[in-house]
């Protein structure tokens, strides 16, 4: 493939095209106004494209299928032998950037599959975030997985687990939910048994990604490209805000259960660093979505707003619970107030009473 897509291109300009295919697309509105522009594409730069599309979801398959793993193992070997030698070292910052490519592959796949209609162009500062965003998200959670696995290490296989089950079947329930028919148009030659399993290795594919990053690409087996087009900020600050306290809750557990290796590591000063390393992620992810994103003019509400909604909502939450909690002590209290109301109504009558017959009897 890679010396079919070097062949095309060194010959794209030399042998004169007989058919060509005309795509249209728009512009990115400006001042409320978008216009629509003709492109013609010939076969060389189609098949080119075709072979970049392929090159970029195969990358997002061997960074989360291959280099993730191999970037946990290596990191837990060398806590587990106490040293970490030049050529581990060398080959664990190869793996993370494999990651972080691939994540960062799979958000520019993800953008230009939801607005396909339009002309992208992501700019350079949108590569530096989405850069920055993936490599302290990637990197603390490898971490965090890794220094909870040292302690604690067949619990880490049910955390592991439970993660990647709910994940994998996320996008089943949501399809089941639906009611939507089994979809049949992703590829002619395949029967319902293939493409039941092409599904299975794309939902896989979805889970193993989420395990370690948010998926910019969400999966919607009810859509015919199999992606979510539209923009769920409720999802990913959900996501976000879960993964923050599993992160949190698990750096607690390995921090109870250190053994004496760690005695010569300062333990709450590698807490708050993971801690703060996995919020500057979010930090990134945040300027990405709200000020350097390609299609940011094109969203109906911004990243930031979604987060206000959000906490609004728990605080209504807290604040319902704490409503509730008050009134069962008021509804606990009142029926000694009423005990007392009526000893209280009691001593008033016979005070009432003995001062009448003392007005009787001096009368």
């Amino acid at each position: 493939r890679c010396v079919e897509a070097l062949y095309i291109y060194f010959r794209a300009e030399r042998v004169e095209e007989p058919y060509v295919s005309i795509t249209k697309k728009r512009q990115m509105p400006k001042d409320g106004y978008s216009e629509e522009i003709e492109k013609e594409v010939g076969q060389a730069e189609g098949k080119l494209r075709t072979h970049r599309s392929a090159f970029s979801r195969a990358s997002v398959i061997q960074a989360f299928l291959g280099s993730a793993p191999q970037l946990t193992l290596q990191l837990y070997i060398c806590i587990l032998q106490q040293e970490v030698t030049v050529a581990r070292s060398i080959f664990m910052v190869l793996s993370l950037l494999s990651i972080v490519y691939g994540a960062l592959r799979c958000n520019i796949l993800a953008i230009k599959i939801k607005y396909d209609d339009y002309d992208i162009r992501v700019k350079p500062a949108a590569y530096l975030c989405i850069f920055m965003w993936r490599s302290f998200e990637i990197a603390t959670r490898v971490a965090v997985l890794v220094l909870f696995g040292s302690v604690l290490r067949i619990w880490v296989f049910l955390i592991v687990l439970l993660n990647f089950l709910g994940f994998f079947f996320y996008p089943w329930v949501i399809f089941w939910l639906s009611k939507s028919p089994f979809p049949e148009n992703i590829e002619k030659e395949l029967s319902r048994v293939g493409t039941t399993i092409v599904l299975c290795l794309l939902t896989f594919l979805y889970a193993g990604i989420n395990m370690f990053c948010w998926s910019a690409a969400q999966v919607e087996l009810s859509d015919p490209d199999l992606i979510s087009k539209s923009q769920n900020w409720y999802r990913m600050t959900v996501y976000y805000i879960v993964r923050l306290m599993e992160n949190a809750f698990l750096l607690l557990l390995w921090y109870i259960y250190r053994t004496d290796f760690y005695l010569y590591v300062c333990a709450p000063m590698l807490f708050l660093q993971l801690l703060i390393g996995y919020c500057m992620g979010i930090f990134f992810m945040l300027v990405f979505y709200q000020f350097c994103h390609p299609c940011k003019k094109l969203f109906s509400s911004s990243i930031t707003e979604a987060l206000l909604s959000c906490f609004n909502i728990l605080y209504l939450i807290c604040q319902h619970h704490k409503s509730t909690l008050l009134k069962g002590k008021v509804a606990m209290k009142s029926p000694e107030n009423t005990d007392e109301a009526q000893g209280s109504s009691k001593t008033i009558d016979s005070q009432n009473r003995s001062m009448h017959q003392s007005v009787s009897s001096n009368a």
